[in-house]
C-alpha cells in the first residue's frame, strides 16, 4: 500500500476533499485523510495521509498553522470572502502604521473567536454552511483560540495583507472581518495562503500536477513518522513486536524513561516504524496505533 504523507500545495478553487481524492485515486490508496481544510479561494499546504499513514492524523491535527490573507477593505460579504454576495459597505478611514499596528495588537494571544456560520460545524447534524444558504443563522458558541503572531506585510488604501501562525480552530476568515471593525470599517479575505502545518514548517510543498506525476513512479511520498518526529522514541526487540501484533504492552528500553501519559514511537530492530504507544508507569508501552510491517 502507498503508506505515506504528502505535503500538497493546494490549488485555488479546489476543495481540499477534492484534492484528497484526485491523490488518493493517483496513487490507488484504500484510504486517506487530509490534516485542517482549505476553502476552495485557499492556496497552500495541505498534508494527506494515505492508507496506514492515516493512523498519524489525530496526532498531528491540533498542531499549529500559519497563513498569509489579505482583507479588502470598506466591504463584507455573507461568507467573508470573495466567493460571497456583498451585504454591506462602509468607508475606509485614512490608516497609517500605527493605528493599523494598535487595531493587530489586540488580536494577538489566546482570545475567543466565534466560528462563522459558512462553516462545517455542525448542528443537529447538519453543517452550519447548509443553514446559511437558506439564510438561517444560530447561535454559535465561542471558541478559545491563540495567535502568537500577527504582523503586517503589505498595506494600500484599502487593503492589508497579513501574516499570522495561529493554534487550531482559528477562522482566518472572521479573523480577516474583525481587524477590519477593529480599524473603523468592514472587511473580508481576498487572499489566504497556508504556509505551513506543524510539524511541517521547514519543508518544501508539492503542486498538484507533481504529485499526480510522482504517484506514476511510487514516489513523493513522506514517511508516516515523518510528522512525529517530536515524540521520544522506543526501539523494541523481535519478541517485542511479536507481542505488538497482539495488542499487548510492552516494556521499554528509553533512557531516561518516557512520563506516563506521552505518545512514543516504536522502531523495531531494523529500524522500521511499527507505530506509536502510549507511555504507562515503570516504563511500559501500551500500544494505540499500530503500523506493523510484514516483517515484523
Amino acid at each position: 500500500m502507498p503508506n505515506g504523507i504528502i505535503l500538497l500545495d493546494k490549488p485555488k478553487g479546489l476543495t481540499s476533499n477534492g484534492a484528497l481524492q484526485r491523490v488518493r485515486k493517483a496513487f490507488g490508496a484504500k484510504s486517506a485523510g487530509h490534516v485542517g481544510t482549505l476553502d476552495p479561494m485557499a492556496t497552500g499546504m495541505l498534508p494527506i495521509c494515505l492508507d496506514e499513514a492515516t493512523k498519524v492524523i489525530a496526532e498531528i491535527e491540533s498542531g499549529a498553522k500559519a497563513y498569509d490573507f489579505t482583507v479588502h477593505l470598506g466591504a463584507r460579504t455573507d461568507t467573508g470572502d470573495a466567493e460571497g454576495e456583498v451585504v454591506e459597505t462602509a468607508a475606509v478611514p485614512a490608516l497609517d502604521a500605527g493605528t493599523i499596528e494598535a487595531a493587530l495588537a489586540r488580536f494577538r494571544g489566546v482570545q475567543q473567536q466565534v466560528p462563522p456560520m459558512y462553516s462545517a460545524l455542525k448542528r443537529d447534524g447538519r453543517p452550519l454552511y447548509e443553514l446559511a444558504r437558506q439564510g438561517v443563522e444560530v447561535e454559535r458558541a465561542a471558541r478559545t483560540i491563540d495567535i502568537p503572531r500577527l504582523e503586517l506585510l503589505e498595506s494600500g488604501a484599502d487593503f492589508l495583507k497579513l501574516g499570522c501562525d495561529c493554534s487550531k480552530g482559528t477562522y482566518i476568515r472572521v479573523l480577516g472581518e474583525d481587524i477590519a471593525r477593529a480599524l473603523g470599517t468592514v472587511g473580508h479575505l481576498t487572499a489566504l495562503r497556508r504556509t505551513w502545518v506543524a510539524p511541517f514548517r521547514d519543508m518544501p510543498m508539492q503542486a498538484l500536477d507533481a504529485v499526480l506525476a510522482s504517484a506514476r513512479e511510487g514516489q513523493g511520498l513522506l514517511p508516516p513518522d515523518t510528522a512525529l518526529a517530536g515524540l521520544p522514541e522506543s526501539r523494541l526487540s523481535s519478541e517485542q513486536c511479536r507481542v505488538l501484533r497482539h495488542g499487548q504492552a510492552v516494556r521499554s528500553a528509553t533512557t531516561p524513561p518516557v512520563e506516563p501519559g506521552r505518545r512514543v514511537r516504536m522502531y523495531g530492530p531494523a529500524g522500521e516504524f511499527l507505530g506509536l504507544a502510549e507511555a504507562r508507569p515503570e516504563g511500559w508501552l501500551q500500544p494505540r496505533r499500530l503500523l506493523l510491517p510484514d516483517a515484523c
